[in-house]
């Protein structure tokens, strides 16, 4: 498991390699959501979310391999990847599935990492990935089930306590459960934690419901980011006791939020990024009349046009 003392410890060797994000009040969305509202905008982070955090966690927490590092990602966490190991003078060499968006594929490519494309969905990817790093004896940097990824995501859920001490809820997005997992192990059951998952990626909610991680088909909008076919084994665990529930977006409910993201705060959210911010908007989260509900947008790769 994951504590708060792990999670200050990946704050401190983070320290001056992420930026620490902003977070507004909206003052909008009266009209939708009963809530007090309060975005974490983590968009903003280096390479465009929340995955820098973990990816430096765990490369300076290693020791340095000559081969360099090693990662599978659906775009986000490998352009992490590739952002840490240039700073910190590493080759890299990121394994995306077909369904990343090619805005993340070509940013990869300009962070000088070697990529590779292979497979329909991250699993797949993943297991490419892992076949080379036996050939190769690169450092693995897992894109969500690795304890010092985990903790390095954390470091958002304790800033954004720092930064807003008085929530009642978060709302975090879910794919293989990195965040989720950190950002629960911070707040320790002090503020109420909520997964959102598309209903076409659910595998949180899927493994919630069977008592144990399952695969899920994957598909929908936010697939290169939310799409895991399975959850992974340390964000499960820590689920079980510290997120208390789930809800399921659809498609429509995540473009609907992207879009008023963009028109009313003029903030651009890929999918994923949307996803928890859709939640709310859409009611498929029920605030209490001025219930203080935190929500981490999380990712902002994709081509602005589509946000409008």
């Amino acid at each position: 498991m994951i504590g708060r003392d792990v999670i200050e410890a990946a704050a401190a060797r983070i320290a001056g390699h992420v930026r620490v994000t902003p977070v507004i009040r909206p003052g909008v969305w009266a009209d939708l959501t009963p809530a007090d509202v309060t975005l974490k905008l983590e968009q903003l982070q280096h390479t465009g979310s929340f995955k820098a955090r973990g990816a430096f966690n765990r490369i300076l927490g290693a020791d340095a391999v000559a081969a360099g590092v090693i990662a599978a990602s659906g775009g986000n966490h490998g352009l992490a990847v590739a952002y840490a190991a240039r700073v910190l003078g590493h080759r890299a060499e990121i394994f995306v599935p077909e369904i990343s968006n090619p805005v993340k594929i070509e940013a990869l490519k300009a962070q000088g990492a070697t990529v590779n494309v292979v497979g329909r969905d991250y699993g797949e990817a993943y297991e490419a990935s892992e076949a080379r790093r036996a050939e190769t004896g690169a450092l693995r940097v897992h894109a969500y089930d690795q304890p010092e990824v985990v903790a390095g995501q954390g470091t958002t859920g304790r800033e954004f306590d720092a930064q807003a001490p008085d929530l009642d809820t978060v709302l975090v997005a879910v794919g293989g459960g990195g965040l989720i997992g950190g950002v629960a192990a911070w707040f320790d059951g002090r503020v109420k934690v909520v997964g959102v998952e598309p209903t076409t990626s659910r595998a949180l909610h899927a493994a919630l419901e069977a008592g144990n991680p399952v695969d899920v088909p994957v598909s929908g909008v936010a697939a290169d980011s939310l799409g895991a076919r399975r959850i992974g084994s340390i964000a499960f665990k820590i689920a079980r006791t510290q997120v208390e529930r789930v809800v399921l977006v659809d498609d429509a409910d995540i473009i609907a939020a992207r879009r008023l993201l963009w028109r009313d705060l003029r903030v651009v959210a890929e999918p994923g990024g949307a996803a928890a911010t859709a939640a709310l908007l859409s009611g498929r989260y029920v605030a209490a009349p001025g219930e203080r509900v935190g929500v981490i947008v999380c990712g902002a790769n994709c081509h602005p046009g589509d946000a409008v």
